[in-house]
């Protein structure tokens, strides 16, 4: 039987690919204040801002390919059970080839109904959303994607997985957003922890094996393979 290897991804991973991280050192995503596109409140304020915010990140999709981090992550379905959890909304970890992806985040590339007891609408969508496409009831739809000050609905799920991890890769993320963040303190005592960022953070009282490799993700992928090579 193949070993468990969970794999939390963030924003890191994509912006080897030309995706942009999800805010800049300024509090900007692509020129825009997060408030404005990234919660509900900024949703009701100006919905074509944001659905034409959305319709921009949509379309750069078919721009960007993976990288080397992400390849070898699905090469590592060879010899792994490999679940990742992803924080990013992009699709990149499927275009490489990887097959088990939980998006804490919610898809660029789905839209979902904003319609009170009809959020399980979801549909997959490609192209523009615009105002004027609704859903079987005639309501708006909306990017599929989790903002501020949202519920994550896939948290347990997540949570789940983390259990049974037999090893642990956290690759490309702050460790600063929760509760994706948290989702590390569930991996059964001493799991190996490889994580791996240019400036990871400080970890604290891990009951954890952790490995930090402070540098990017396609270079800390190509070190890690070699690590679980051993392990197989």
């Amino acid at each position: 039987m193949k070993k468990k290897l969970v794999v939390l991804s963030g924003a890191g991973i994509s912006a080897e690919s030309g995706v942009k991280t999800f805010r800049d050192s300024d509090g900007l995503w692509e020129g825009h204040n997060v408030l404005e596109v990234a919660t509900p409140e900024g949703f009701r304020k100006n919905p074509k801002l944001v659905l034409d915010f959305y319709n921009e990140r949509r379309r750069q999709l078919s721009k960007v390919n993976p990288n080397a981090g992400h390849l070898i992550l699905a090469a590592l379905e060879t010899h792994f059970d490999v679940e990742i959890i992803t924080q990013n909304v992009d699709n990149l970890h499927e275009k490489a080839g990887s097959t088990k992806i939980l998006h804490l985040h919610g898809e660029l590339l789905k839209a979902r109904s904003t319609g009170t007891g009809n959020e399980n609408y979801i549909l997959d969508w490609e192209t523009d959303l615009n105002l004027g496409d609704l859903d079987d009831k005639g309501f708006q739809l909306r990017p599929h994607i989790v903002w501020f000050g949202e519920d994550v609905p896939a948290l347990e799920e997540a949570v789940s997985i983390v259990q049974n991890a037999a090893v642990l890769i956290i690759i490309g993320t702050s460790m600063q957003v929760y509760p994706a963040a948290g989702l590390m303190n569930f991996a059964p005592k001493n799991t190996p922890v490889f994580y791996i960022d240019p400036k990871p953070a400080h970890i604290y009282d891990s009951p954890h094996e952790i490995k930090i490799m402070a540098t990017t993700a396609t270079n800390g992928m190509q070190i890690v393979q070699e690590e679980l090579m051993k392990m197989i």
